[in-house]
């Protein structure tokens, strides 16, 4: 049975990306996996990193309980939007207050490397945008998926992280949303 954390990082609990998290859920509980759920927007925490990394905050009760759940998963999918081409604020808030140095990572001393902590995890990126996704990459780099795939996920180790695109939101159907969340509960039982 595979151990998989569904992070929804859209801040709504009304928002689209809430009925693709769930249906991610459904598909992989069908599939047999053991599955929890993180609702960034649901904790209760402050997402400043008000120091860097030059002074340690406390993490709040709900952080290290979410901190439990990304130890004990094996496969991580994170729900997101794209909003100003990147992630949304609370999401990155949640990333900057936990994927802390001496938790994800360690810094080796006088050496440019590092040591990814949460090595033998994989992820799945479902991120929703209102252009295409094609259009996304092209003319934008794809900015908020090199951060959180590249910059944060494999600089910690955890790999490979796969990405499903879905959009363009703002201007579909009941019907196509319909289609999108039967995607997400076949991505789901694939497991992936």
């Amino acid at each position: 049975m595979k151990r998989i954390l569904v992070i929804n990082g859209h801040p709504n609990k009304e928002s689209f990306n809430h009925a693709l998290a769930d249906g991610y859920v459904a598909g992989a509980t069908q599939a047999g996996a053991e599955i929890k759920r993180i609702n960034i927007g649901e904790l209760n925490f402050n997402p400043n990193l008000a120091y860097g990394y030059q002074k340690r905050m406390e993490l709040e009760p709900d952080l290290l309980e979410a901190w439990k759940l990304i130890q004990w998963a094996e496969h991580l999918v994170w729900v997101h939007p794209v909003w100003w081409g990147g992630l949304p604020a609370i999401t990155k808030g949640f990333i900057d207050r936990l994927f802390l140095p001496g938790l994800a990572f360690r810094y080796r001393p006088n050496s440019v490397w590092w040591d990814k902590l949460l090595k033998g995890k994989s992820a799945h990126i479902i991120t929703t945008l209102d252009q295409p996704g094609w259009y996304y990459w092209l003319v934008f780099g794809r900015p908020s998926v090199n951060q959180l795939k590249n910059s944060i996920l494999k600089f910690c180790g955890i790999q490979p992280v796969q990405l499903t695109y879905i959009g363009i939101i703002k201007t579909s159907s009941p019907e196509l949303r319909k289609k999108w969340i039967a995607k997400a509960i076949g991505l789901g039982r694939a497991l992936r």
